[in-house]
């Protein structure tokens, strides 16, 4: 009957999750029969030490429910946002038992959804299991081996590759609870900006921008000295065997934009912007301004022509009226005389 007892305690209590809905119910359960075995000990017994030694095992399982129940009612928690890395940077994934637990007992899944590359990390019997970690990972991932009593699990991604973008997924089978993360992989550098030389049609001065090694695709803005975007020609994209993108703009500006001009270079996705600033000097007019002042001077040597026309005819006009009474006067003298 004691073997009994003790085996029936002993799968009860290591069967909680699928035996029972929850530890109070496995409990009362375990109370009353150990109450029942205990009479029946004493009753087939003089010793009545074999009670007392029944209440030993009955203290014990109540243990055992109490660390399974805190287990149970972990959850495993990730981040809710998407994870932003560089190219070759080191990064860590976030992943925690809440409330925290030791899981360094525990087994531990980092996998992603690619059957290609779906073991990052498996941490088992306390030690890696790397038999079946993808060869693109190994030497890379590790997990905070003194930060398992406290619950985190989180992964650290050494040397991050853009083969590394996507998502991951932490899994503990004995909790049955798992959450993903999402990892972006990003790469930029600066701009540079050079001037190319001199617009015929426009009058005007080009200027090309030009970076190397961004992923994903970026774009490019052109700006004045007042933060005023300017049209620029359509931007110039090249994907090398790296998958690094190198984009190439031209921009013609003159006068009337001001001498400062900025290349700017952004990529939202991985929240990462880079920018270079040119000053020019001595640009020529504004092309669209000068047809404005060819008519003004025109109209001015048209206006001059005109004035100096009228006032050259009053001043003949004058003179042939003062002629022509000089002459009535002679005239009229002459009579007199006579």
């Amino acid at each position: 009957m004691f073997f009994f007892f003790f085996w029936t305690l002993t799968y009860r209590t290591l069967n909680l999750q699928t035996r029972y809905d929850s530890p109070e119910v496995f409990l009362v359960d375990l109370y009353v029969l150990n109450s029942t075995m205990c009479h029946v000990k004493v009753r087939l017994s003089s010793k009545a030490q074999i009670c007392g030694f029944s209440r030993v095992f009955f203290q014990t399982a109540v243990f055992l429910v109490l660390i399974r129940s805190c287990r149970g009612q972990s959850e495993v928690f990730g981040s809710s946002q998407p994870i932003a890395a560089t190219l070759g940077d080191d990064i860590i994934l976030p992943c925690h038992l809440q409330p925290a637990f030791d899981a360094l007992d525990m087994t531990v899944e980092w996998t992603r959804p690619d059957p290609e590359t779906r073991y990052v990390y498996v941490w088992r019997d306390r030690g890696e299991l790397q038999i079946i970690k993808h060869p693109s990972y190994k030497g890379r991932t590790s997990l905070f081996i003194n930060e398992l009593k406290h619950g985190n699990i989180s992964l650290k991604l050494s040397k991050v590759k853009l083969s590394d973008e996507g998502t991951y997924r932490c899994f503990v089978p004995e909790l049955a609870r798992d959450s993903t993360v999402q990892l972006v992989v990003g790469a930029f550098s600066s701009p540079g900006i050079n001037l190319t030389g001199l617009d015929n049609s426009s009058s005007g001065v080009v200027l090309q921008c030009e970076s190397k090694g961004w992923y994903p695709e970026p774009e490019v803005l052109w700006l004045d000295g007042e933060e005023n975007v300017l049209n620029a020609a359509p931007t110039e994209t090249v994907r090398g065997p790296d998958d690094l993108y190198t984009v190439s703009s031209r921009v013609t500006v003159d006068k009337r934009h001001g001498n400062r001009f900025t290349c700017r270079v952004q990529q939202n996705n991985i929240n990462q912007t880079r920018e270079t600033h040119i000053e020019v000097k001595d640009l020529p007019g504004s092309a669209s301004s000068a047809p404005v002042i060819i008519g003004t001077i025109l109209g001015i040597m048209c206006l001059l022509a005109g004035a100096i026309v009228v006032w050259k005819w009053k001043k003949t006009n004058t003179k042939i009226r003062s002629n022509t009474r000089m002459k009535m006067q002679r005239k009229m003298e002459r009579r007199a005389v006579l």
